[in-house]
Protein backbone atom coordinates (compact mmCIF):
# COMPACT_ATOMS: atom_id res chain seq x y z
CA UNK A 1 0.00 0.00 0.00
CA UNK A 2 1.39 3.39 -0.53
CA UNK A 3 1.11 6.18 1.90
CA UNK A 4 0.21 8.77 -0.88
CA UNK A 5 -2.20 11.45 0.56
CA UNK A 6 -4.10 11.59 -2.33
CA UNK A 7 -5.52 8.27 -2.17
CA UNK A 8 -6.18 8.37 1.42
CA UNK A 9 -10.02 9.17 2.37
CA UNK A 10 -9.94 13.00 4.10
CA UNK A 11 -13.72 12.54 5.64
CA UNK A 12 -16.11 11.06 6.66
CA UNK A 13 -19.27 10.64 4.12
CA UNK A 14 -21.31 13.14 5.91
CA UNK A 15 -18.16 15.60 5.72
CA UNK A 16 -18.20 14.62 1.94
CA UNK A 17 -21.90 15.37 1.60
CA UNK A 18 -21.49 18.98 3.47
CA UNK A 19 -18.87 20.09 0.84
CA UNK A 20 -21.07 19.13 -2.10
CA UNK A 21 -23.84 21.00 0.05
CA UNK A 22 -21.69 23.81 0.24
CA UNK A 23 -20.27 23.76 -3.25
CA UNK A 24 -23.95 23.75 -5.09
CA UNK A 25 -24.57 26.77 -2.65
CA UNK A 26 -22.22 29.24 -3.92
CA UNK A 27 -23.66 28.80 -7.71
CA UNK A 28 -25.83 31.76 -8.53
CA UNK A 29 -29.27 31.04 -9.42
CA UNK A 30 -29.03 32.00 -12.79
CA UNK A 31 -25.91 29.77 -13.53
CA UNK A 32 -28.43 26.98 -12.53
CA UNK A 33 -31.33 27.55 -14.28
CA UNK A 34 -29.16 28.90 -17.55
CA UNK A 35 -27.25 25.40 -17.00
CA UNK A 36 -30.61 23.24 -16.55
CA UNK A 37 -32.26 24.67 -19.43
CA UNK A 38 -28.76 23.97 -21.90
CA UNK A 39 -29.47 20.22 -20.73
CA UNK A 40 -33.00 20.39 -21.60
CA UNK A 41 -32.13 22.35 -24.96
CA UNK A 42 -29.54 19.23 -25.88
CA UNK A 43 -31.48 16.45 -24.72
CA UNK A 44 -34.49 17.73 -27.06
CA UNK A 45 -32.41 18.31 -30.08
CA UNK A 46 -30.90 14.85 -30.07
CA UNK A 47 -34.30 13.26 -29.90
CA UNK A 48 -35.71 15.54 -32.87
CA UNK A 49 -32.68 13.94 -34.77
CA UNK A 50 -30.63 16.87 -34.65
CA UNK A 51 -27.34 15.29 -33.41
CA UNK A 52 -25.10 13.69 -35.69
CA UNK A 53 -26.27 10.74 -35.48
CA UNK A 54 -29.56 12.02 -36.45
CA UNK A 55 -32.19 9.72 -36.94
CA UNK A 56 -31.03 7.25 -34.79
CA UNK A 57 -32.21 8.94 -32.01
CA UNK A 58 -35.56 10.47 -33.03
CA UNK A 59 -38.34 10.21 -30.30
CA UNK A 60 -40.51 12.74 -31.20
CA UNK A 61 -42.66 12.09 -27.49
CA UNK A 62 -39.48 12.31 -25.58
CA UNK A 63 -38.69 15.39 -27.73
CA UNK A 64 -42.68 16.69 -26.81
CA UNK A 65 -42.11 16.47 -22.72
CA UNK A 66 -38.64 17.81 -22.39
CA UNK A 67 -39.59 21.32 -24.79
CA UNK A 68 -42.47 21.46 -22.56
CA UNK A 69 -40.45 21.21 -19.33
CA UNK A 70 -37.76 23.42 -21.12
CA UNK A 71 -41.12 25.97 -22.00
CA UNK A 72 -42.41 26.03 -17.79
CA UNK A 73 -38.52 26.66 -16.89
CA UNK A 74 -38.31 29.49 -19.56
CA UNK A 75 -41.09 31.49 -19.05
CA UNK A 76 -41.37 30.65 -15.45
CA UNK A 77 -37.37 31.80 -14.93
CA UNK A 78 -37.42 34.45 -17.42
CA UNK A 79 -38.47 37.18 -14.65
CA UNK A 80 -35.60 35.79 -12.53
CA UNK A 81 -32.94 36.31 -14.58
CA UNK A 82 -31.63 39.14 -16.90
CA UNK A 83 -32.55 39.26 -20.32
CA UNK A 84 -29.63 38.81 -21.42
CA UNK A 85 -30.05 35.52 -20.18
CA UNK A 86 -33.48 34.75 -20.80
CA UNK A 87 -33.43 35.63 -24.64
CA UNK A 88 -31.42 33.54 -26.35
CA UNK A 89 -32.94 30.66 -23.83
CA UNK A 90 -36.59 31.69 -25.55
CA UNK A 91 -34.18 31.99 -29.32
CA UNK A 92 -33.19 28.27 -28.66
CA UNK A 93 -37.10 27.15 -27.30
CA UNK A 94 -38.72 28.73 -30.31
CA UNK A 95 -36.10 26.81 -32.59
CA UNK A 96 -36.63 23.83 -30.81
CA UNK A 97 -40.42 24.04 -31.06
CA UNK A 98 -40.12 25.11 -34.58
CA UNK A 99 -37.85 22.00 -35.40
CA UNK A 100 -40.81 19.66 -33.37
CA UNK A 101 -42.88 21.14 -35.74
CA UNK A 102 -41.03 20.15 -39.09
CA UNK A 103 -40.11 16.91 -37.61
CA UNK A 104 -43.90 15.73 -37.39
CA UNK A 105 -45.81 14.02 -39.84
CA UNK A 106 -48.79 15.41 -38.72
CA UNK A 107 -48.18 19.08 -36.86
CA UNK A 108 -49.70 19.87 -34.05
CA UNK A 109 -52.53 22.50 -34.41
CA UNK A 110 -51.23 26.16 -33.23
CA UNK A 111 -50.99 26.18 -29.77
CA UNK A 112 -51.24 22.81 -29.28
CA UNK A 113 -47.25 21.73 -29.67
CA UNK A 114 -44.55 21.18 -26.99
CA UNK A 115 -44.63 24.18 -24.76
CA UNK A 116 -47.14 26.50 -26.75
CA UNK A 117 -49.48 26.39 -23.55
CA UNK A 118 -46.27 28.30 -21.44
CA UNK A 119 -45.11 29.99 -24.73
CA UNK A 120 -48.11 31.03 -26.70
CA UNK A 121 -48.62 29.32 -30.41
CA UNK A 122 -45.36 29.07 -32.15
CA UNK A 123 -45.62 30.10 -36.29
CA UNK A 124 -42.55 30.19 -38.50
Amino acid sequence: MSDDASTQPTGTPADAAADQTRDIADVPAVEVITTVAVHLMSAAAVNLGLSEEGEDHLDLDEARKLITALAGLVTAGATEVSSFHAAPLRDGLKSLQLAFREASVVPDEPGAGPGEKFTGPVLG
